[in-house]
Parts: structure tokens; sequence; C-alpha cells
């Protein structure tokens, strides 16, 4: 079963940036599931984000420990 992804902040395990998401949508050609964020920090690359959801839900290894890749922080 998919995670739901709810709205709000987040913050990402290996650079503790914060984001927000503003939702979940579907890439034009495959319809893949992306997750749209943006960058609550200056980010000279870019201020919107999109990642496929499975990538944005998995697990990463972090000092030999498996978290979140993101973790939701607070609803806005």
């Amino acid at each position: 079963m998919k995670e739901h992804i709810k709205t709000g902040v987040y913050r990402h395990s290996k650079s503790g940036n914060e984001y927000r998401v503003l939702g979940v949508g579907k890439h034009s050609e495959t319809l893949e599931e992306v997750v749209i964020y943006e960058a609550l920090y200056a980010n000279p690359e870019s201020r919107l984000w999109v990642r496929p959801r499975a990538m944005f839900c998995e697990m990463v290894e972090i000092e030999g420990k498996k978290v979140p890749r993101f973790v939701f922080e607070r609803e806005e």
C-alpha cells in the first residue's frame, strides 16, 4: 500500500534542509507519480523540485542506519 504524502514541511535526512510539499502529481509521459516540493532555504539551483514518489518515500542509509529520505516535520 502506498504511503500517504500530506502537504506540509519535511526535513531532508541527509542535508537537514527543509522543504514544503505542495502535492503529488503525475509525470505527463509515463504517468509515474511524483512529489512536488519547494526549498525553504536560499537554493541557487531551483526553488521548486520534483522527485518520483518512490524515491521520496524510500529509506536511505545515513551513518549505518536506515532512515526515511524525507521526514514530516509539521503542517502549515
